[in-house]
């Protein structure tokens, strides 16, 4: 949802020119004093409202204004000196490339020994949730087909039915999303059906979509047969509020993306207390051994499987690579040539 705020939220949030339209979604949660904790996100508002409301019971002083943006748009926003206290991105690869090029200043949480390696870098960022990829499909548009557990099943689907699922399969517009672009070069390092099957959902016209949301949303009302890629996190928010039946999650068994949603202070932060406040109440969650009613999961929740090699995607250094201009040009071009070009996205 919208909010006819938009423009104060712009203004309020953010010292670096963005147009309006940037600006997905916005809200303020007024505190009883006069002390605003600024914190742009690529995590919906209705996802994250719990977490902020929690907060708030602990430290109610303190108000809360919250942006909603798309994880490149948040990257370069962060890049031309956007005023934040706190930033939280789904992207983690971007995120950790603002670390790496200094915009992120250290905070040292008092629970910050434990948490796994894999989930913080030099005390500077954080990770607070793992979440899967997931294929999302639409039961009643598979009717009388066998649901896949493999890409290799999905791919024989798909070319065995192009009637069926001609313009209906929904997945991200790589150019725009940087957790698509996470998930899609993780997928090329750790698949070989990678580009088999981005050729085959090519010549299917797909659909490209900025964010997961969307697409599981247009999978629930049957617009879209299948979404490939969308976070877990978010289905599962869809099956929780009732989708008739008609939507089912599934997990890729040959290989399953896991993300890490991470936060950090920004060098140029105002409300450092307020901020490392807030980010030691998500570390906090992060720790919880079971899932609970928060609308994320924990750290706890990786689905790791040794003998397939499902884990966590790690920070380090290592996300950096698919980030090279010369790497990133190259891999989008094979992208776009999989996918014709020729789709508008959505």
């Amino acid at each position: 949802m919208r909010y006819a705020c938009l423009a104060l939220g712009l203004i309020l949030s953010l010292a670096a020119p963005l147009a309006a339209q940037e600006i997905e979604d916005y809200r303020m949660f007024p505190g009883t004093g006069p002390q605003v904790l600024r914190i742009v996100s690529t995590t919906d508002l209705d996802v994250f409202e719990p977490y902020i409301r929690a907060f708030q019971s602990e430290r109610p002083e303190i108000g809360v204004d919250y942006s909603v943006m798309s994880s490149s748009v948040l990257h370069r926003a962060i890049q031309q000196g956007a005023q934040a206290d706190l930033v939280i991105s789904s992207a983690m690869d971007l995120q950790f490339q603002l670390v790496n090029d200094g915009f992120a200043r250290s905070y040292r949480s008092e629970m910050a020994d434990a948490l796994p390696d894999w989930a913080r870098w030099r005390d500077q960022i954080y990770a607070f949730t793992t979440e899967p990829a997931v294929v999302v499909v639409n039961t009643a548009r598979f009717a009388g087909l066998d649901l896949p557990t493999t890409r290799q099943d999905l791919i024989a689907s798909l070319r065995g039915n192009p009637d069926r699922f001609s313009d209906s399969i929904g997945t991200y517009d790589l150019r725009e999303s940087g957790l698509g672009y996470l998930f899609a070069t993780q997928e090329d390092r750790s698949t070989d059906a990678f580009w088999r099957l981005n050729e085959v959902m090519g010549r299917l016209g797909t659909q490209l979509y900025c964010c997961s949301s969307q697409m599981i949303d247009d999978v629930a009302s049957g617009r879209l047969a299948l979404a490939y890629n969308v976070l877990g996190s978010y289905a599962a928010e869809e099956l929780a509020r009732g989708s008739g039946g008609q939507v089912q999650v599934l997990r890729m068994e040959d290989f399953a993306n896991v993300m890490l949603r991470t936060a950090f202070i920004p060098v140029n932060a105002q409300e450092l207390t307020a901020a490392g406040a807030m980010l030691d109440m998500l570390i906090r969650l992060a720790l919880r051994d079971e899932a609970g009613e928060w609308p994320l999961p924990p750290l706890s929740q990786t689905g790791e499987d040794p003998t397939l090699g499902f884990g966590p995607i790690r920070l380090g250094p290592g996300l950096l690579t698919y980030l090279d201009p010369l790497n990133r040009r190259a891999f989008l071009a094979e992208w776009e040539n999989a996918m014709e070009q020729n789709r508008v996205p959505r």
